[in-house]
């Protein structure tokens, strides 16, 4: 498995996308968002799996024989089991999570925001990080305690104030404490995204887990934030198999 923390480019964009961004659904110019995802492809000599994520729970096996009929596809999560191609997740303060499985048998990235986390609403408890590490075992004969993950950059816990239906979508009483969730008023809490996931995770039996340190909001020199700016690009977080 090859891993690098991130990768420097010049940006093609203009503000508010400035920053290398790799979203084609916020408003850049397709032009300049092509451009720079070509830039990375080449960096990494592969093209990554750009997916239509929408805060669910669906991932996807990414295969060689596969991979044009899969681009943009509407999923939260990518794995695969085959070297030379690139897992990656656009985020712009939700979570991505890297996955790996022990002697280079699979990776995958998936896209936490709190609901896609939590499984809230109609997918019914079971989400994203539930179906993606159940699909990278299955996949690659592994136990959830074999996996190794990684948090990347993403909202802080400091900053992402939330209301009664993010506590209620995790399974928490408003009503009762919980390490996760500080009240900052009667109806409103700080959340620690990173912090529910490493639970989450934990709780699948997954004990290596690094990272989720970042907080997206905090550094504009460095990261796009949603919750920051409203109007903005969108960072990735990509995981490959090396091919040599």
């Amino acid at each position: 498995m090859t891993a690098r923390e991130s990768l420097h480019f010049a940006t093609a964009s203009q503000a508010p996308w400035d920053g290398f961004n790799l979203g084609n659904h916020v408003g850049d110019e397709l032009a300049d968002v092509l451009k720079h995802r070509g830039e990375l492809a080449a960096a990494l000599q592969a093209q990554p799996l750009w997916l239509q994520q929408v805060h669910g729970q669906c991932v996807v096996r990414l295969t060689h024989s596969a991979k044009d009929a899969l681009a943009e596809t509407q999923a939260d999560g990518v794995f695969t089991t085959e070297p030379g191609l690139v897992c990656a997740v656009m985020v712009a303060d939700c979570l991505p999570i890297l996955l790996a499985a022990p002697e280079g048998r699979g990776v995958a990235a998936l896209h936490a925001g709190w609901r896609g986390l939590a499984g809230a609403g109609d997918l019914n408890g079971l989400g994203i990080a539930d179906t993606g590490v159940a699909a990278l075992c299955e996949a690659t004969s592994s136990d959830p305690s074999d996996l190794q993950a990684w948090l990347g950059p993403c909202i802080g816990p400091t900053v992402f104030q939330v209301g009664r239906d993010v506590l209620i979508g995790f399974g928490v009483d408003p009503n009762q404490n919980h390490p996760r969730f500080i009240r900052q008023l009667p109806d409103r809490w700080l959340a620690d995204l990173a912090g529910l996931a490493t639970d989450r995770l934990q709780s699948l039996g997954i004990n290596r887990i690094e990272g989720g340190h970042l907080c997206t909001v905090a550094e504009p020199s460095r990261f796009f934030s949603f919750r920051r700016d409203r109007v903005t690009g969108r960072q990735a977080a990509c995981i490959w198999l090396d091919g040599a």
